[in-house]
């Protein structure tokens, strides 16, 4: 593990901000200075107060106190929501979450927001991404963090069976290796490079020696090891000479409830425990600076702060032209010593997953207010466990409190047919969500009987829970329980009638039994929730083929390729609804531009060559006559 030795000297790259300040974004862009290497590394699910150099003496994070030595500590920053796809994007795009619009999983960032590959990209660098974990992968649970990005490192489509590990989550030096692979094949241009290490999230099962020297604090055991993680990727700069003249931060996305007000985990609420985060920020420096300044080194900054303020931190350092929605939020002014808090806000619609209402929060003054059913209003100097609700409607504080939500630009939370105060506190409700998370970690281990019995405590808590109804549909779906799990997952949907993945099991259940008619209902009415359900519209076009609608069966197909172009069921079943209808020519432009990229199976081939021989093309017919002997033959 790298040790970092004494703080070096800062010359004047600091000092030289005030001459690019003078700049236009084109002359400080086009050369200037040279653009520094920007490197931006996310710690899942950090709490600042478990980290040494934030006043942990119980945790050794050298890495991340060496970063500390040499650059800027920020003791008071704040992410704007407690889940991690929508963290990372307020991260990527400088916005709040119900203005950038990704306030839950699988919500296609807009195009209308640049992200800050885009941005660096347009001026000049090379872009990478490497995610530790698949709810960050652009392709499934987090679409369109991928813009701007020259390579963007997803999961494999198809990571089969088994623990996981590579499966759905990586190692944080797996994912510090593949960064340093790609870096070492892309030496030039100045680079901007994310690195998102998964490691602190739960379940805790940090390798050894961490889950020896932390056996007790497991979590303290997976930070120590992304701290390790990180502590590689520091030293292969150094080596590469690529340390001193970059610009690295390095943040947590959200914190961990760790049984604090109840909550085991993170999502729910807004406390502290999940919204405060560690933040530290190393500036570049330059040989030959324009002027010498005041070392930046050790620099810690007591102001409140929040992660959307990092993005236009850095277009200021680069010197490139924030988007207007950005404003003026540059943290600059601090390292030159400025005083003063900023208002910091928070969001959670992650409760109405399970018909609970969502929150918000604003953190100014010396306060905080979260808005909620019940609301709660703390005085942060005196509590800052924030213990006691001195929540009063007239109050003087809390009137100020909620003119600041109401300017945030932040859009209220729909919760569909409800309005927000008929909906449950998540504050009554969190013993049935830790209970309803953990059963998800048993069946994910493959502990079915564990995770069923968790969950029939949740439906003793509330006999319509329908994130409980749900999980145990599932469960019985897997286990071949078709009948008991239409029935579970028709009392989840009739409980929470916007749930997309309770229709599409109670369909796949429904079809199971034989019963067409439902199944169609059920797959209809997740589609018209979430028209992007592949397996939905697959599943929706056997049925059609089943009860003789071929064209239905068609649209369905054709749908599902412009969902997913790669599919391979729906590429054979749309092929092969083309040669019973003697439309051959269409066939064989649909088939055909799957030849090169190799994507079409044996099967596609042999209608393909079908499709050739009708429309007279023996020649084309005969070569890939000869391909599928080949495949044939290999198998």
């Amino acid at each position: 593990m790298l040790r970092w030795g004494p703080m070096r000297a800062f010359p004047g790259w600091i000092a030289s901000i005030a001459v690019l300040a003078t700049l236009s974004p084109a002359q400080v862009v086009t050369g200037s200075l040279p653009l520094p290497d920007v490197y931006l590394v996310t710690i899942d699910t950090l709490r600042a107060d478990h980290v040494h150099c934030y006043g942990d003496d119980q945790i050794q994070t050298p890495a991340l106190d060496s970063l500390a030595r040499d650059g800027i500590r920020f003791t008071q920053a704040f992410t704007p929501s407690p889940i991690t796809n929508t963290a990372h994007t307020s991260i990527l795009t400088g916005l709040l979450p119900s203005v950038h619009g990704v306030t839950d999983f699988a919500i296609p960032l807009a195009k209308t927001y640049p992200t800050w590959a885009e941005l660096l990209r347009q001026n000049g660098y090379q872009t990478a991404a490497f995610i530790g974990a698949v709810i960050l992968d652009s392709r499934t649970l987090a679409p369109g963090l991928d813009r701007g990005f020259d390579y963007y490192d997803n999961f494999p489509s198809d990571p089969g069976q088994g623990e996981h590990w590579g499966r759905t989550e990586r190692r944080g030096a797996d994912v510090v290796h593949r960064a340093e692979t790609w870096m070492d094949a892309h030496p030039q241009k100045p680079r901007f490079v994310w690195v998102h290490l998964y490691d602190p999230h739960d379940p805790y099962e940090p390798p050894p020696p961490y889950s020896q020297i932390y056996k007790d604090h497991l979590y303290d055991g997976e930070i120590a090891y992304a701290d390790a993680a990180l502590g590689n990727l520091l030293s292969y700069l150094e080596r590469e000479k690529r340390y001193r003249d970059a610009l690295i931060i390095v943040v947590g996305d959200h914190g961990e409830g760790l049984g604090e007000h109840g909550e085991q985990t993170h999502g729910v609420f807004l406390y502290d425990a999940t919204t405060h985060v560690p933040f530290l920020l190393k500036l570049p420096v330059r040989a030959k600076s324009i002027e010498s300044g005041v070392s930046q080194g050790g620099k810690v900054v007591e102001a409140q702060v929040q992660t959307t303020d990092i993005l236009p931190t850095v277009l200021d350092l680069l010197g490139i032209a924030p988007p207007a929605a950005l404003g003026k939020r540059s943290l600059r002014p601090y390292f030159a010593g400025a005083e003063g808090d900023r208002v910091v806000f928070g969001e959670t619609d992650y409760p109405l997953h399970f018909g609970w209402a969502p929150l918000r929060a604003v953190r100014s003054g010396g306060f905080k207010l979260i808005e909620a059913p019940r609301p709660e209003l703390y005085d942060l100097g005196k509590d800052p466990a924030e213990l006691k609700n001195e929540y009063a409607a007239r109050n003087a504080t809390v009137q100020q409190l909620r003119a600041e939500l109401a300017s945030s630009g932040m859009r209220p939370p729909v919760a569909g047919s409800a309005t927000l105060s008929e909906l449950p506190d998540p504050k009554d409700k969190i013993e049935e969500q830790n209970l309803l998370h953990s059963a998800v970690m048993l069946a994910e281990e493959g502990r079915s009987p564990d995770a069923r019995l968790l969950l029939e405590k949740v439906l003793q808590l509330d006999a319509d829970s329908p994130a409980a109804l749900q999980q145990l549909g599932e469960l019985e779906f897997k286990a071949g329980e078709y009948r008991k799990a239409a029935g579970h997952l028709d009392r989840a949907r009739k409980a929470h009638a916007d749930d997309v993945t309770a229709a599409l099991y109670e369909g796949q259940a429904l079809d199971k039994l034989g019963d067409r008619q439902g199944a169609r209902s059920a797959l209809e009415a997740a589609l018209t929730q979430s028209p992007g359900q592949l397996d939905a519209r697959l599943l929706l076009a056997r049925i059609d083929l089943e009860s003789g609608d071929r064209a239905a069966a068609e649209d369905q197909f054709e749908a599902a390729l412009l969902l997913s172009p790669a599919s391979g069921d729906a590429l054979l079943g749309l092929a092969k609804e083309y040669l019973a209808d003697k439309r051959f020519a269409d066939a064989v432009e649909l088939l055909e531009p799957h030849i090169k990229d190799g994507s079409v199976s044996a099967d596609g081939l042999q209608m393909l060559v079908q499709a050739y021989v009708a429309v007279g093309r023996t020649a084309d017919a005969e070569k890939v006559r000869a391909r599928v002997e080949e495949l044939q033959h290999r198998h």
